[in-house]
């Protein structure tokens, strides 16, 4: 029997304190905690085939999609569409903190990053396998 996913996000956003935590891994969906430390960025990226939603927890920072900047803060969010060459930066004193949904899955499921060096370091051994968190 599958138990899906149900949690207080905005807690769990609050409280981690890692750049990337994996929640849940779905087939079509994954829950993403992120928290993106002053003056740090993800790294500009493009995801050929998957869509991306953003929710701001709490700091300030901008996206930048295809170009175009996005101030962000508090209850924001950001959808940045499959294709569009995009970045997500602390602009901040505070960590940004956020969750995001990659649809499809980025990320092996489980993975967790400390830091933006380990993601980085990681990148290419991190890429979703198709196993799901059930």
């Amino acid at each position: 029997m599958k138990k899906g996913f149900k949690d207080d996000i905005e807690k769990l956003t609050l409280e981690n304190t890692d750049f990337r935590r994996v929640l849940y891994t779905g087939h079509n969906l994954q829950l993403v905690l992120m928290t993106i430390q002053p003056g740090e960025e993800i790294g500009e990226e493009v995801h050929p085939d998957i869509d991306q939603f953003f929710r701001i927890e709490s700091g300030t920072g901008t996206v930048t999609i295809d170009g175009v900047d996005h101030t962000v803060e508090d209850d924001d969010v950001v959808i940045v569409p499959q294709g569009a060459r995009h970045n997500v930066v602390n602009s901040g004193s505070e960590p940004l903190k956020l969750y995001t949904i990659y649809g499809p899955p980025e990320h092996k499921d489980g993975t967790v990053h400390a830091t933006c060096a380990d993601a980085e370091r990681d990148h290419e051994a991190d890429h979703f396998d198709g196993v799901t968190s059930e």
